[in-house]
């Protein structure tokens, strides 16, 4: 058995090799114009913006040394005093944490529960009227348009200081974000199953519940879990207009300039945060593990 090497004549590889050469040229220049663009909308963007890079080197000093100055003075012969004195409120700190997490977790339940409802009415392969579809995807954008923080604002004015005020904001940013998520996930779904069961005459219920909800479920799990962790985030910067949580203390030290308390608070929500990140991400991979088995 015999094997040919196709050849070509050296006119016809030069034409083929100048054309790849043009070509990649092309490209070549193309990318340059882009990134050429690119810089002058940058430039221009900063220049409206008022952005000076000189006076962000010349006070970046002031943003280090604010650092030196919030972490506490501990020595090693009274480390364990040092730290106590650190930590003067522990008592008061965890529970005001807890307090943001438990904020974080019910407006992640609630938020969750309304978009998983009404991402089914807005997924455009399985909505039953456009007119709904495009209703509830508005809602979605001004939910997740509005900052959680102005939310704050409105239900603290409404409701009066405490966490009930956070709850309703971040579950109302939750709710827009997830319901975008979810009716993506919803759209890119296989539609053989939809359309097996949507042939026996099964209600838009019965489609949801057999056909699309066990492809999406595990996705959704996933994107819950990974909101709540954002949650806890946005239940301390809430805080700071008095929607409850651990974030007024930090928004009391900043203003009274309690250095070494303010060290001490953001240390315990970044461990807080950390662990929480951590726990999800172990949830998450055995979610997705177990959807690729299937």
């Amino acid at each position: 058995m015999t094997s040919r090497i196709l050849s070509l004549s050296p006119a016809r590889l030069e034409v083929l090799v100048s054309d790849y050469q043009r070509k990649i040229a092309r490209r070549r220049w193309q990318s340059l114009l882009a990134l050429a663009i690119l810089a002058v909308l940058i430039a221009v963007a900063g220049k409206v913006g008022e952005v000076s890079p000189a006076n962000l080197i010349d006070n970046i000093s002031n943003f280090t040394s604010y650092f030196s100055r919030i972490l506490p003075r501990i020595r090693t012969e009274t480390f364990g005093a040092d730290v106590a004195d650190w930590y003067w409120n522990i008592t008061g700190w965890l529970k005001l944490l807890l307090d943001t997490v438990l904020i974080a977790y019910l407006a992640t339940l609630i938020g969750a529960g309304g978009a998983f409802v009404m991402s089914f009415l807005a997924a455009a392969n399985l909505a039953p009227s456009s007119w709904l579809r495009w209703c509830i995807k508005r809602l979605f954008e001004f939910c997740r348009t509005v900052p959680d923080l102005v939310f704050a604002l409105m239900f603290v004015s409404a409701f009066g200081l405490g966490p009930l005020a956070g709850i309703l904001a971040i579950s109302i940013h939750t709710f827009g974000t997830l319901g975008k998520l979810f009716t993506e996930a919803i759209e890119n779904i296989d539609m053989k199953p939809v359309e097996g069961v949507r042939s026996t005459g099964s209600r838009f219920v019965d489609i949801v519940r057999f056909a699309a909800l066990p492809q999406v479920i595990s996705t959704f799990a996933s994107y819950t879990l990974l909101r709540f962790e954002i949650n806890v985030r946005s239940g301390s910067v809430v805080g700071m207009v008095g929607a409850g949580g651990i974030g007024q203390d930090l928004f009391v030290a900043i203003r009274k300039f309690y250095y070494t308390d303010v060290s001490a608070i953001l240390l315990m929500i970044i461990v807080c945060v950390a662990a929480i990140d951590l726990l999800t991400e172990q949830i998450r991979h055995k979610l997705s593990g177990g959807s690729e088995n299937r």
